[in-house]
């Protein structure tokens, strides 16, 4: 098992270049990381004890213990308030004789399905670095190079940055596709986490969506007042019925007790995930706000270019490679894109020189392109 958390170190290690964001990484590595941990935990039943130890008179303990592990538990919601050891023996178990009344009770049939829930949520998590890593194909890397070697001559350094300059003269106005697939990745973050909320919420039995806020009140109140929403959640003592012929032929119930120790781990587990998704759909909505100020706001995507280039960067240089009247405004949005990723690599030397190369790229093509079109007509017969 060591060796798996040993895994997980690794790929907390930062990729080589850059293809997205801080926002970004926080889905598919960080909640990857804090899923794929819980998905761990919640099959390490062996090495802490069974998943479920049930009792009841006249049944084997393993026959018992299999049985209502596979046919779940219940509790009795009415009992979930109460002094402990005077008024019920533990929170959610009543006496047979009450069940028979119409009592109400709470089946748990989710327990046995956790460390697969986990696991699903590790695929739904990393689901949209997949898709972007394959589209972007390795674009960004292939344009760096050797660039981020701090030993790199600097002869082979300006091969480089020259090649980038060529390829930006190649391609204009080709990289729409490329920004807007990365751009309905970060909404499909937004509304994978918000709905991974509620298929958790669908997965408890509609209890997760307030169990944070729920038990952050419970701390600050006597426990006979209000139920407690971990022990409501993830009950560690359940009651179970088993049913067999008796003697006679006739049907006789066992009611039996029994204890859920990983429930322990998982009241702890579903706590942390409670909070940690909760922040993490707020500061994606905002940081989704922000992207759309950049589609809005021309002088922001400018900045963010001039931002990895220091003070020496000249904004007039910026605005006339990011903004050359030639394309339309999905073609800028593209180019503007892919080199604001290519800057995110780069130190600031070297974002400097890269503007000033495309810059000078640039006013090298307007003026060959406004010769061209200031020479006579040669096609006209003279006179």
């Amino acid at each position: 098992m060591i060796d798996n958390f040993d895994e997980l170190k690794k790929f907390l290690k930062f990729d080589q270049y850059k293809i997205d964001n801080a926002i970004f990484r926080l889905h598919y590595k960080g909640t990857v990381l804090i899923m794929a941990c819980a998905c761990l935990l919640a099959t390490t039943g062996s090495y802490i004890g069974d998943p479920i130890d049930c009792m009841v008179t006249d049944i084997p303990g393993d026959i018992m213990d299999t049985y209502c592990w596979i046919h779940s538990t219940f509790s009795v919601p009415s009992r979930w308030v109460g002094k402990k050891g005077e008024d019920i023996p533990h929170p959610g178990i009543s006496p047979e004789a009450d069940l028979e009344d119409g009592q109400e009770v709470k089946y748990h049939k989710w327990y046995q399905w956790v460390a697969f829930f986990l696991f699903l949520q590790v695929l739904f998590f990393y689901l949209p670095r997949y898709l972007w890593k394959s589209s972007e194909n390795g674009k960004v890397s292939m344009l760096i190079g050797n660039l981020k070697d701090p030993l790199l001559a600097d002869e082979k350094k300006e091969g480089q940055i020259n090649e980038i300059v060529k390829y930006f003269r190649m391609h204009r106005g080709t990289h729409t596709k490329y920004a807007m697939t990365f751009f309905a990745m970060e909404t499909v973050n937004f509304i994978n986490v918000v709905g991974q909320i509620y298929f958790i919420d669908f997965f408890l039995g509609g209890e997760f969506l307030t169990y944070g806020t729920d038990v952050f009140h419970f701390t600050g109140l006597e426990h006979e007042d209000r139920p407690d929403p971990m022990a409501m959640v993830f009950p560690k003592v359940t009651k179970c019925t088993f049913n067999k012929y008796g003697p006679s032929g006739t049907i006789e119930k066992k009611d039996g007790l029994c204890v859920l120790p990983q429930n322990i781990i998982n009241e702890k587990m579903f706590i942390f995930i409670w909070y940690w998704l909760v922040f993490l759909a707020a500061v994606t909505g905002l940081y989704l706000i922000f992207r759309l100020s950049t589609f809005l706001s021309q002088n922001i995507r400018i900045g963010l270019i001039r931002l990895h280039g220091g003070t020496s960067c000249r904004r007039s240089d910026v605005e006339a490679i990011v903004e050359p009247a030639s394309l339309t405004y999905i073609e800028k949005l593209g180019d503007w894109f892919l080199l604001h990723l290519i800057c995110k690599n780069l130190n600031i030397l070297l974002v400097n020189d890269l503007i000033r190369h495309l810059h000078k790229a640039d006013e090298g093509l307007n003026a060959n392109t406004d010769t061209f079109k200031l020479l006579p007509d040669h096609t006209t017969s003279k006179v």
